[in-house]
């Protein structure tokens, strides 16, 4: 039977914390600088859906 590599899974635990804190960092400086992310085709269209209005169609000025 082989043995657990504790190394490559220590490694890869760290990388993946690493990887969430960037993320972290990242959305925090958007929020600061008052961008907003970038939404993907289908947030987008859940967030329209949440408005009432079908995807891709735009809202009328009142």
């Amino acid at each position: 039977m082989a043995t657990p590599n504790y190394g490559y899974e220590k490694r890869q635990k760290e990388l993946a914390k690493k990887k969430k804190k960037e993320e972290k960092l990242k959305q925090k400086a958007e929020r600061k600088t008052g961008d907003e992310p970038e939404l993907t085709p289908n947030e987008a269209a859940e967030l329209a859906a949440a408005d009432g209005a079908a995807p891709g169609e735009e809202t009328p000025a009142a």
